[in-house]
């Protein structure tokens, strides 16, 4: 993958099976971000391919890609919400790609599937916040709303790129077992990146390493200890 003369990533082969939970680690600017933006669609690779769930995406458009879109989960980085939204519409708009577009509409109006929206909101501690604006909650709140988006979509696949970085270690923990466990119930598929090394032998099976775009680490999170991926986040073990 290239921005214009830069590399973000470089010779990437990389298979994930169903099932697996995989923690994407590496330094600021290894490509991590760009991985998971290539497996959501959001990026055309400059060469090589990208299958998702099955599917070489550069064969999909239209109906087709939003059909994908419906089964892949994604916790973006800067969150992605809508501020002046209500909470219940920023958590509905993980089912948007699976519902026709007249009860997508609707739902703005009178939303739909509120008890799962409630349930959902319930799981990360936000309960009392089904109708608050979106822009009045703290970061980190907002943080868990776009978590509760997810638990809602049920996705074979969810993407999430620094999902608990505005969290505390209790919310952070919580919040890595919501994600792993609303996949692994239904044999999912979580790629996360993490900058906790910590949190991703905790919670991943599997640890992947870049490093300036390279793959440079690919192990089971039982054969690793947090002295071994330290260089990989620059922090101290």
């Amino acid at each position: 993958m290239r921005y214009g003369g830069t590399r973000a990533l470089t010779g990437l082969d990389l298979a994930v099976e169903a099932g697996e939970r995989v923690a994407v680690v590496g330094p600021s600017g290894a490509g991590k971000s760009t991985l998971l933006r290539l497996l959501s669609g959001a990026l055309t690779p400059s060469a090589g391919s990208v299958e998702v769930l099955g599917t070489d995406l550069s064969t999909l458009s239209g109906r087709g890609l939003r059909r994908l879109r419906a089964r892949v989960g994604i916790v973006h980085q800067h969150l992605e919400l809508v501020g002046p939204l209500r909470v219940v519409h920023n958590v509905n708009a993980g089912r948007l790609a699976g519902w026709p577009a007249w009860r997508a509409a609707w739902s703005l109006l009178r939303p739909q599937g509120v008890s799962e929206v409630s349930a959902a909101l319930q799981q990360v501690g936000l309960s009392d916040r089904l109708y608050e604006r979106t822009d009045r909650l703290s970061g980190g709140q907002q943080q868990r709303v776009a978590l509760a988006r997810v638990l809602v979509q049920r996705p074979d696949l969810v993407l999430a790129d620094e999902p608990v970085s505005a969290l505390d270690p209790a919310l952070a923990e919580r919040a890595l077992a919501l994600l792993t466990a609303a996949t692994a119930g239904r044999g999912g598929t979580l790629i996360a990146c993490l900058h906790d090394p910590a949190l991703a032998l905790r919670h991943c099976s599997r640890v992947v390493g870049l490093v300036e775009g390279r793959l440079a680490l690919d192990a089971p999170a039982t054969a690793l200890t947090p002295a071994d991926l330290a260089e990989f986040y620059g922090v101290d073990a």
